[in-house]
């Protein structure tokens, strides 16, 4: 054999095996913000899993990706990293509601390859521990009252999950969304930190997040969850905002994408190692001491969940009058 031949000869062997290499190996979950927020969580549940469970022969790295509330790591993984098929990137539903209104750039949710829902959170309205608001129509009177008065904040800008959060709230209350004092910070670690500080007084983020919080140490308190009916083990003795008067639901789904370019083969061993994973015991333990709530969906099923989801954003993006940009 020449020595051209056994060039090309060598590099087709080793384009077969970076074409058939294990997408299971040398794992790195990217959680697009701070560490402490709801895709840390995400992502430290699913290290936990795999890991545990034996999916997994390494430990999985976990990489933090802030800016733009997840466009820095939607962008990067799409123009830098499409191929990389052990790189998982978590999202939730405040991603999907920022890609109705166009502000992760000109990519829409047909530019990567939504690959697993692992649970579901509700949306929270929280409070300093010694705040002197002891339930949320305590809030709303005072918002009421006087809404330049009543700071609130989240992990997002205008227009984000966690702001639509409080715009709903505020609505169901007969408060203008446009007449509230919001600070938007880059994660749900940040604002809990802001509001045990007294720089804000409400903090609209998610209850799994902010009881992982409160088990932590956080001096905080949970007034309300976003659902219409109580959640249970630890979060049953907190009243949802319906039966304190305010009608708002607020689910939030937990998962994961890849990059666009990921092989089918490799989209396939994640799809069905995130199946086996999600039927066992052990995940429901672990998903549970994590306050989050049944959801699993993989592969089309949960693409077609998400195309439903990012639809019907957009549909309430136009009624707050937020932009709202159309799927390509």
């Amino acid at each position: 054999m020449s020595i051209a031949s056994k060039f090309i000869a060598a590099a087709v062997s080793a384009a077969a095996v970076t074409a058939f290499a294990n997408p299971l190996e040398k794992t790195e979950c990217i959680a697009p913000a701070k560490p402490g927020g709801g895709f840390d969580l995400t992502c430290k549940l699913v290290q936990s899993a795999l890991q545990e469970g034996k999916f997994i022969a390494d430990p999985m790295r976990v990489t933090y990706m802030p800016g733009g509330i997840g466009a820095v790591a939607y962008n990067t993984v799409i123009a830098q990293k499409p191929d990389a098929a052990n790189a998982i990137v978590a999202f939730s539903g405040g991603s999907l509601l920022n890609l109705a209104q166009g502000k992760f750039g000109r990519y829409t949710e047909n530019d990567v390859r939504w690959l697993a829902a692992i649970g579901t959170d509700y949306g929270a309205v929280v409070v300093a521990e010694a705040s002197p608001y002891k339930t949320l129509k305590d809030v709303m009177a005072a918002m009421k009252a006087d809404p330049t008065k009543v700071v609130l904040g989240a992990g997002g800008t205008v227009g984000s999950q966690d702001w639509m959060k409080a715009a709903l709230t505020a609505r169901a209350g007969g408060v203008n969304p446009k007449t509230m004092r919001y600070v938007a910070f880059e994660g749900g670690g940040e604002a809990l930190t802001a509001l045990q500080g007294g720089h804000i007084h409400v903090f609209t983020g998610d209850a799994a997040e902010a009881q992982q919080q409160i088990k932590a140490g956080a001096k905080v308190r949970i007034l309300a969850v976003m659902n219409d009916k109580r959640l249970p083990g630890d979060m049953a003795n907190i009243p949802t905002a319906t039966e304190q008067g305010f009608d708002v639901d607020w689910p939030i789904v937990r998962g994961f994408y890849l990059g666009p370019k990921v092989s089918d083969a490799d989209y396939k061993v994640w799809a069905d190692t995130f199946g086996k994973l999600m039927a066992t015991p052990a995940y429901d333990k672990l998903r549970n001491e994590r306050g989050l709530f049944p959801l699993a969906l993989t592969g089309a099923p949960l693409d077609a969940y998400v195309k439903k989801q990012v639809a019907g954003y957009r549909k309430l993006a136009e009624e707050f009058g937020l932009n709202v940009v159309p799927a390509k």
